[in-house]
């Protein structure tokens, strides 16, 4: 097992949709709140400065309404191919209290309107990781993944 593997945890799919649409739901906070998170938990807010060093917040809850504000900043944005976003800082050059992952998200042209979609945690240390797997990234990022289908079928 590499060092990457050890620390990485990878959903893809293909999606009946031109990238620029999914760039599009990741980029626009009206859109992300319709995806985000698995059902029943939802956004109460998004703010993004797509741009590298920009910031962003997304504000999640939970069916009882407790909200958990997740921070972070953009480290690369490459506009309908490449996503990358830190929860190491919460603005700017601000270190987070505690640094847990690195997303990665890549859009491949497969032709014909259709899309490879590529999502990526990269973690410091193994531990957060498997953390990661035990709070259901492969579950609920795959839920997420499903609900941006269906929010691309309707844009």
């Amino acid at each position: 097992m590499t060092a990457s593997t050890q620390h990485e945890l990878v959903l893809v799919r293909e999606f009946d949709a031109p990238r620029e649409k999914i760039y599009k739901a990741w980029t626009d906070p009206d859109l992300l709140k319709q995806w985000f998170v698995p059902r029943p938990w939802g956004v109460a807010e998004a703010t993004l400065d797509v741009r590298p060093g920009g910031s962003n917040v997304v504000v999640m809850h939970d069916p009882e309404g407790n909200q958990y504000p997740n921070r972070g900043v953009y480290l690369e944005i490459v506009e309908n191919e490449k996503i990358v976003f830190t929860d190491a800082y919460t603005s700017a050059w601000a270190p987070s209290e505690k640094p847990f992952f690195t997303g990665v998200i890549l859009l491949e042209d497969l032709g014909n309107g259709r899309t490879k979609y590529t999502a990526k945690a990269l973690h410091w240390r193994a531990e957060d990781k498997e953390a990661h797997e035990k709070m259901g990234f492969h579950e609920g990022w795959g839920k997420a993944a499903d609900q941006l289908a269906e929010l691309l079928a309707k844009m």
